[in-house]
Formats: structure tokens, C-alpha cells, sequence
């Protein structure tokens, strides 16, 4: 099996997470500056095989995109055109940033690294991948 990597995209920062290559487990991996993740990915292609990208889709409590999708449309079109081949599925990502935050606070992190927002990026797109995965297993 391949491994499946998730993207938490802002417009600063991008976290980033993977799965294992049998998809059991989603892992951070790392929070790149939003100016370099296409070249970032390309390179982590060429060492790991990737079956999915998994991209957090910010939506309001109404179910309307939010005010940051006008951010991400540009990216997704960069994305789609740069690996054609790769197939990109959408996750909601409503509230993945406050559980981060709490799951960095539950897992026992002081508050200088609670404040690290790259670490919360990389947690985000850790929960965006874990989300991805569930939805997947029940479907099956």
C-alpha cells in the first residue's frame, strides 16, 4: 500500500501529515512555509509512494466556505495541475485548529509549546488525516 498525506494549507503556513504505508496510523510530518509545499511534496513523492492527498476544506457552522477558501482555491489549482495523476479529496476542517490546541494541552504540552503555531499546523493536518481515515473505514 501507499501512504495517504494530509495538508492543513494557510497562507503563511502548511502543516502537514502522513499515514504509515498500510494507513493505520496518521503521523505529523511537518509545517513548511506556504511558498515552498509544492516543492516540498514533489521531493517527498519522489521517496514515498502517496496514493491520496487529503486537503483540509474550511467551512462556517452553516456549512457555507469560509472566509479562507478564497486562499485555498489558488493552491488547489497549483496542486491539481502540478500532480495530475494524484488523486485530492476535500475534508472538512471546521474546528481542527481549538482540537489541536486541546489535544497539545490533554497531552500534557506547557504553554511556550502550545504557542508554537507550526506544531498546531502539523496537529491540524494530523486530525484533518485522522478524520479522512475514519470516514474511509466506515465506509468499507
Amino acid at each position: 500500500m501507499a501512504r495517504i498525506i494530509a495538508i492543513d494549507y494557510g497562507r503563511k503556513r502548511v502543516g502537514l501529515a502522513v499515514t504509515d504505508p498500510l494507513q493505520i496510523i496518521a503521523n505529523g510530518l511537518d509545517t513548511v512555509a506556504a511558498k515552498d509545499v509544492l516543492t516540498y511534496l514533489e521531493k517527498y513523492f519522489e521517496t514515498e509512494k502517496v496514493e491520496c492527498i487529503v486537503v483540509g476544506y474550511p467551512k462556517q457552522m452553516n456549512n457555507e466556505d469560509s472566509e479562507s477558501v478564497k486562499y485555498l482555491k489558488p493552491f488547489l489549482g497549483k496542486l491539481k495541475k502540478k500532480f495530475s495523476d494524484m488523486p485530492i479529496e476535500m475534508v472538512d476542517e471546521r474546528f481542527t485548529s481549538k482540537i489541536a490546541f486541546q489535544t497539545m494541552i490533554d497531552g500534557g504540552l506547557g504553554k511556550k509549546a502550545r504557542r508554537d503555531k507550526a506544531m498546531i499546523d502539523k496537529v491540524s493536518a494530523t486530525i484533518i488525516l485522522q478524520s479522512y481515515m475514519e470516514t474511509k473505514r466506515n465506509l468499507f
